[in-house]
């Protein structure tokens, strides 16, 4: 019985650290307690983040002594004027962003371009060409 209860399998830990990225992109390098290379990055559901060298982020060990290592997210920015609880806010590294208000509204911040269809009201949408009939 002694024996058996030696070879018990470690149980698993959690452990969290701020840290910073050393290695950019996928298979981030974290320095966090020494340096890790090539962790997996993880977010909510939906949203792909690749960190930049230099982000503050938050690097979580779990599994049995705490050996296995992700990236877990990065201190997020200042929330928009008026923010409410629920509200999303997505900020590219460029300024751009989209803001999904409680009101059902959207706001989309920077250039943008329309790749495949676009509806209206479940209408295709049709752009104006106000004045082109007229001039040819």
């Amino acid at each position: 019985m002694w024996l058996s209860e030696q070879m018990k399998r470690a149980a698993p830990t959690t452990d969290v650290s701020l840290g910073v990225t050393t290695i950019e992109g996928e298979g981030a390098g974290v320095l966090a307690r020494g340096e890790a290379r090539d962790l997996p990055i993880y977010g909510p559901g939906g949203y792909v983040w690749l960190p930049a060298g230099g982000e503050d982020v938050l690097v979580i060990r779990g599994g049995p002594g705490g050996t296995e290592r992700c990236v877990g997210g990065s201190r997020q920015s200042a929330a928009p004027e008026g923010m409410q609880p629920g509200e999303i806010f997505l900020r590219g590294a460029g300024g751009n962003g989209i803001y999904l208000k409680r009101d059902g509204s959207i706001i989309l911040t920077g250039a943008g371009a329309i790749e495949g269809s676009l509806s209206v009201n479940g209408e295709a949408y049709r752009p104006c060409r106000c004045g082109a009939e007229e001039e040819a």
